[in-house]
């Protein structure tokens, strides 16, 4: 709901590009920040008490966000939510890799990943709605669903039904170390991979494409938050796919697959001469988000199985190192030269991504 909202709000304080973009870099720099702090907690505390309390610090920041007067009071709520957002993204990650198999690791990331597209599928368009009421009602409404979500967490995700403890009993001693994971290229190329992946969903696609379709293509605020419901779509529908093909044709031809159609949708918006084409990009940012998102955490499972919340984190941190540097750097060069130019770049550092999945070996099992 808040994704199509947060570039138009920003812009209503009248800033620029890369100030717009600076509101997308501080909820990642929060959750890069409070990436392994996070690890550490959920080793202390367990998953449930983290992700309830990360999903109402969520809550309290976005709507707070709502409430916001100035630029820098947009800017500082949202780097508090991404304090919470890691909080419970991290914990939950580390709940399901600990609890399912590898043979089916691909389709159980898959299910989770589909869990947040059932509010994605309704969420910008919803959103877009709200906002021709008031960009500041998405943020209350997100707020809301939040605290629904904190609630569910709490009394639901019980040891019970679970059928084992919550909290994480491994011995110390079992548990993987940084320096150790560092040393695996898998993991390596998996963090490289994240990076990219999300230089591009949330640098370009989330933060400068909505700016360009108005300014350049044309497009209403509904249709800009069409297209992130077509993305949401196209994504949950790959996801019921992209689960088997990666436990059946493994990881890394998921993550190379994923890499040539996000490519693919880079190049679209390049060419785009109508508003039609950013609704073909964001199908196609859909599909290989769901194959490069399931591949790479389907691989960390593989090789670490949940395994010390701190490695898992410094994956996701990975990720939130690329929503840091694109939306800033992506606004910096559409202020200085337009923006075909910054998709130039972005699509010139995605293709890393293809040498990396090459070389990248196999890490699911024989029998899966």
């Amino acid at each position: 709901m808040v994704i199509p909202a947060i570039p138009l709000f920003a812009k209503s304080f009248q800033v620029n590009n890369a100030q717009i973009g600076a509101i997308i870099s501080a909820f990642a720099l929060a959750r890069f920040a409070m990436g392994l702090p996070a690890g550490k907690l959920i080793d202390i505390f367990g998953e449930r008490r983290i992700q309830t309390t990360g999903l109402m610090l969520v809550a309290v920041s976005s709507f707070a966000s709502g409430l916001a007067t100035t630029y820098w009071q947009l800017l500082i709520f949202r780097a508090l939510g991404g304090i919470g957002s890691v909080m419970f993204s991290v914990s939950a990650s580390s709940l399901l890799m600990r609890s399912v198999d590898d043979s089916i690791r691909g389709r159980a990331q898959s299910t989770y990943n589909g869990g947040f597209l059932i509010g994605a599928v309704a969420g910008p368009a919803f959103g877009g709605i709200l906002s021709v009421i008031s960009l500041r009602v998405p943020f209350f409404v997100y707020a809301f669903t939040l605290v629904a979500g904190a609630f569910i967490t709490s009394f639901f995700l019980s040891e019970k039904r679970l059928g084992r403890s919550i909290k994480n009993i491994q011995d110390p001693e079992d548990r993987i170390l940084l320096r150790e994971a560092l040393k695996s290229y898998p993991f390596l190329a998996a963090m490289a991979i994240s990076f990219l992946a999300n230089w591009v969903l949330f640098g370009m696609r989330n933060t400068i494409l909505p700016l360009f379709a108005e300014e350049k293509l044309g497009a209403s605020n509904t249709v800009i938050g069409l297209g992130f419901t077509v993305a949401a779509i196209v994504q949950g529908i790959a996801l019921i796919y992209v689960g088997k093909i990666s436990d059946f044709r493994g990881r890394k031809f998921a993550l190379m697959l994923g890499s040539f159609v996000m490519l693919t949708g880079i190049a679209t918006i390049i060419i785009s001469q109508h508003w039609w084409y950013y609704i073909l990009a964001m199908a196609l940012f859909g599909i290989g988000g769901a194959f490069e998102g399931v591949g790479a955490s389907a691989l960390i499972g593989d090789l670490f199985g949940g395994k010390g919340g701190r490695v898992i984190a410094l994956f996701q941190m990975a990720g939130d190192l690329g929503n840091i540097i694109s939306p800033v750097l992506l606004g910096w060069l559409v202020d200085a030269y337009s923006y075909r130019p910054a998709f130039i770049a972005t699509a010139a550092v995605f293709s890393l991504t293809l040498l990396l999945s090459a070389k990248m070996p196999e890490t699911r099992k024989l029998n899966s």
